[in-house]
């Protein structure tokens, strides 16, 4: 199985859900994620790439393999900070 995701990561739960907030509002994910996200992935618009089970934590790992598609994830905590996660396919 595979999946492609993207994520955006910061430090708080509050930045995390200010930032739910804004794409719930239209922003869009790319720039938001480009702007704040704190991972090496935010270069690309925060786009993990072909995502393959294991290969993130566990915790990040379960929200692209078992949560709903197309739907902003979060805040879900790790031990790097807090992510919001969107996968676009599992397969």
């Amino acid at each position: 199985m595979k999946a492609q995701a993207r994520h955006i990561l910061v430090k708080t739960a509050e930045q995390a859900e200010a930032l739910k907030q804004r794409l719930a509002n239209g922003e869009a994910f790319d720039v938001l994620a480009r702007k704040h996200s704190l991972c090496p992935s935010a270069k690309r618009g925060g786009d993990l790439g072909e995502v393959r089970p294991g290969q993130m934590v566990a915790v990040i790992d379960r929200v692209i393999f078992k949560k709903p598609l197309r739907t902003v994830h979060g805040p879900v905590k790790s031990t790097f900070g807090y992510h919001l996660v969107q996968v676009f396919f599992r397969g």
